[in-house]
């Protein structure tokens, strides 16, 4: 499914390939989006793609990958692509990604940063279960370290 709505989303896209380039361009499209910049925490990435006029995004790593965001102790699992629509604050219709919830994984597909004030984010399920956690979370680990040092 998901490389059936890549191939759609391509030609209009800027498209980027390489490890570091890719790591980049996901570091600086969170940042277009406004939200914080360890939200995908991904390894080894081979593609980058973000079709402007329809907010279309993905990105493709090597193998998919187990996170643990230790401020709030929630394990959260990528898969090799992972995709979304994006707009200010928001991302919609995501797939690839599943947060751990007691012992099964649960797949997100809704993120977002509803009101900037009161510092929470909104992470929620196809079914519409959601839970918030604060947007400090999800900072870039190297940006947490220097702020404790």
């Amino acid at each position: 499914m998901s490389s059936q709505q890549i191939e759609s989303h391509r030609e209009n896209a800027k498209v980027f390939t390489g490890d570091a380039v890719c790591k980049q361009q996901s570091l600086e499209l969170l940042e277009k989006i406004n939200m914080p910049k360890g939200l995908l925490p991904l390894d080894d990435i081979i593609e980058v793609g973000h079709n402007e006029s329809t907010g279309f995004v993905w990105l493709k790593q090597k193998k998919s990958k187990t996170h643990v965001f230790r401020s709030i102790g929630k394990s959260v699992w990528y898969d090799t692509v992972v995709t979304a629509f994006v707009e200010d604050r928001r991302m919609k219709h995501l797939t690839g990604v599943k947060s751990k919830e007691i012992l099964i994984w649960v797949t997100i597909s809704y993120i977002s940063i509803p009101d900037p004030s009161n510092g929470k984010m909104v992470f929620a399920t196809p079914t519409g279960l959601s839970r918030s956690y604060p947007v400090s979370a999800f900072e870039e680990e190297k940006e947490v370290e220097k702020v404790k040092n």
